[in-house]
């Protein structure tokens, strides 16, 4: 647990020392604001806009589809293109022990900056009456959704040692099952419920309605649980490749 602990105490002072992480949190606040700002404020499409967060949960989940890659994209790619990794694996240090600990660094910071977002419903709190309870499971929501890809990008970022390959290959599978769930209506039958339940968007879209279905949380704790096991079996292929 200690080495756990120490590989992500490492990685949280590289994130929030680099302006690289700085950059991604203020293109992420700055979207989700003016996503925020367009839910709220009138307009004559919209003259009496609800207090809600509807508008923000189902962009934010778009946004989620390169975030996380650019977060991760450095953790293991990095230390394959500087030769840090040779000494990393060669020290008394589990694979396990790595991919978790780097894991848990890159969770701490987009928790941080989803926390950053709590101004909008403090916003709402304020000025009119939310319903509470689709704001709890929207925001369990998202992070579980932001999770599942935090871990698809830990996975892209132990294959290659191109930082730029990683994260477009990550951005390319969660886009897929972020788009996977629009195509089920081209398919129809048996077939269209799998690839309806393979996809994230079928799975995150109950949170943001203020319904938290243990089916869900079950789906994504598994899509987190699997890809960091292939991480973790990526580089044990590389320290005995």
């Amino acid at each position: 647990m200690r080495t756990i602990q120490a590989v992500a105490w490492k990685e949280i002072q590289v994130y929030f020392g680099t302006p690289i992480a700085y950059i991604v949190g203020m293109i992420f606040l700055a979207l989700t604001g003016i996503v925020f700002a367009i839910g709220v404020v009138p307009s004559e499409n919209n003259p009496f806009p609800e207090a809600t967060l509807d508008s923000f949960f189902t962009w934010t989940s778009l946004f989620l589809i390169f975030l996380p890659p650019a977060l991760t994209m450095r953790l293991l790619a990095e230390e394959q293109k500087l030769g840090t990794i040779e000494l990393l694996l060669t020290s008394p240090v589990r694979d396990w022990e790595v991919i978790i600990g780097k894991y848990t660094a890159s969770f701490v910071f987009l928790l941080a900056m989803l926390a950053l977002t709590l101004y909008y419903p403090l916003l709402l709190y304020i000025f009119a009456e939310p319903d509470l309870g689709p704001l709890y499971a929207g925001y369990l929501g998202l992070v579980l959704y932001g999770a599942a890809a935090l871990a698809i990008g830990m996975l892209t970022s132990t294959i290659t040692s191109n930082q730029i390959v990683a994260l477009i290959v990550g951005i390319g599978v969660i886009g897929a099952l972020y788009v996977v769930h629009f195509s089920t209506d081209l398919v129809g039958g048996v077939a269209s419920v799998l690839i309806g339940e393979i996809g994230f968007q079928s799975h995150y879209e109950d949170f943001g309605r203020g319904v938290i279905d243990t089916k869900h949380v079950v789906y994504f704790l598994s899509v987190i649980a699997v890809f960091l096991f292939l991480a973790i079996r990526s580089l044990e292929f590389r320290r005995w490749r």
